[in-house]
């Protein structure tokens, strides 16, 4: 039974474009000292530091085409054998399908694991809108910010790093976010049966404030670390 315990939590945060999922994970990480692992990053760490799986994604990006699940897959597998997520994980933007979700499975089976908690974040789409329209980040470290709900202490200047240079996202407009999150809905979205099934599916009312949702949060990780 040692050696279960002594295996990563896998945690999986779920909700569509601006729920939050990205500025929870940070938060969990600092609460937890777990580690959030966003495919995007993952994948160009992975290219980077020419991993095999990392030669094969970037062959693939090169030819302008989608990365597929099974890289994805042996880039994760080789980032959880690193012994910095010795106490466990978050996973940002993975899985995004069931066919993911059944893959997922399958490689931490393997490894004698199972995903600890999906976590849906509950939200309102119309909202949603607004919250990601006005999101914007941390050019240097990544932090998060929103021009109603999160604003740095110092106007222009990162609370995080003290950097000055912030980005937005192109696509962080109301017509794209209509259509994320119709494929949102469409693929991901069911992906809360999926985990409810397995009995590991808590929900989240994520339209509260950032602190009532970290607290939220916070319960149910405590209890699903324990």
């Amino acid at each position: 039974m040692s050696e279960v315990l002594a295996k990563p939590a896998v945690l999986i945060l779920l909700g569509p474009p601006g729920a939050g999922k990205g500025t929870q994970a940070r938060m969990l990480e600092e609460d937890f000292g777990l580690v959030q692992l966003s495919t995007g990053d993952l994948l160009r760490a992975a290219v980077a530091t020419a991993t095999e799986a990392g030669k094969q994604a970037k062959a693939v990006m090169e030819a302008g085409q989608l990365v597929s699940d099974s890289i994805v897959l042996a880039i994760l597998k080789d980032r959880m054998a690193a012994p910095d997520v010795a106490k466990g994980v978050i996973l940002d933007g993975f899985p995004r399908t069931d066919g993911q979700a059944a893959a997922l499975d399958a490689l931490l089976g393997a490894a004698g694991q199972s995903v600890t908690a999906a976590i849906s974040l509950q939200v309102d789409d119309e909202a949603m809108i607004g919250r990601v329209s006005g999101r914007y980040t941390c050019a240097g470290c990544g932090e998060g910010y929103h021009d109603e709900f999160k604003q740095p202490a110092q106007a222009g200047v990162c609370n995080k790093c003290g950097g000055t240079a912030m980005k937005r996202r192109a696509d962080d407009n109301a017509e794209t976010v209509r259509e994320r999150l119709k494929a949102y809905h469409a693929q991901t979205a069911p992906l809360i049966a999926y985990y409810e099934g397995k009995g590991v599916l808590h929900r989240i009312d994520a339209m509260k404030q950032i602190a009532q949702i970290r607290s939220a949060l916070g319960v149910i990780v405590s209890r699903v670390l324990a």
